[in-house]
């Protein structure tokens, strides 16, 4: 039985396969992903994550805050998808209180560092909106 870390090896092979894939993916730094995604407009938000699923569910907005509740007590490590659903949310139309209300009440379960950087990264996505 070897002592090398599984995890370790797994990450070697993946990052051994990106760069015969693509020698430029080992250099390859994600900041600035999310900005690649566009923002699903509100009827089609509703239609694929709302109402469009089951008439009788919950509709965009609501999904989309229990994500941004979810994503948060997961230690807001996925900055990513934190700023993706932010934008998302503001196009379901909610609102800057419901955003903040959703983070604060995560960070009872999250505890006050994932709430921090949550609240960060929707204040900085929130701004954009401000900017434009």
């Amino acid at each position: 039985m070897s002592d090398e870390n599984p995890f370790a090896k797994m990450m070697q092979q993946g990052q051994d396969w990106a760069r015969q894939f693509n020698p430029d993916m080992s250099s390859f730094v994600p900041k600035g992903f999310a900005d690649l995604f566009p923002t699903m407009s509100a009827d089609m938000m509703e239609t694929f994550f709302g109402k469009g699923l089951n008439p009788d569910g919950l509709d965009a907005k609501t999904r989309l805050l229990l994500t941004l509740t979810g994503l948060t007590i997961t230690g807001a490590v996925a900055e990513d998808q934190i700023r993706i659903t932010v934008r998302h949310l503001i196009a379901a139309g909610a609102t800057r209180q419901e955003i903040a209300e959703a983070i604060a009440q995560a960070g009872l379960f999250g505890g006050v560092p994932a709430m921090t950087t949550a609240m960060t990264l929707a204040t900085e996505e929130l701004s954009k909106d401000d900017d434009a």
